[in-house]
């Protein structure tokens, strides 16, 4: 089974925690040695531990993918939150297009209640 050496590379830090916690035997400098060359990683895994090459690179493979996967579902939701955002805004929009005079009026209202809030909490102070 050949590793995917990009996505692991790249999620490296998270993936140091897990392999501690799946080899509790490997220290922090074992994987600060040989994180750089994953065949040499692997390799090591397998004489410390008796475990199986591909045992090693499937763990490690299942890994990256869960990371991968939440990283897509995080770009997704962050996705709708801007589609939103936009469809908010063009609302905005459309209603100060079609009543300008109503919608300078209430910003200024609310600029002076807000200018008034920070100079009562100033003048407390």
């Amino acid at each position: 089974m050949a590793l995917n050496m990009e996505a692991i590379q790249g999620q490296w830090t998270q993936l140091q925690g897990l392999i501690q916690k799946r080899w509790e035997q490997l220290t922090d400098d074992d994987l600060r040695v040989l994180g750089h060359n994953l065949n040499e990683l692997v390799g090591f895994i397998e004489q410390k531990t008796g475990e199986g090459r591909e045992s090693i690179e499937s763990f490690l493979n299942a890994m990256t993918s869960r990371g991968a996967a939440a990283f897509s579902d995080a770009a997704e939701v962050a996705g709708r939150y801007a589609h939103d955002a936009r469809e908010r805004l063009d609302r905005a929009e459309r209603v100060v297009r079609q009543l300008p005079g109503q919608s300078v009026a209430v910003a200024f209202g609310v600029g002076l209640l807000a200018g008034l809030i920070v100079g009562v909490t100033l003048r407390r102070r």
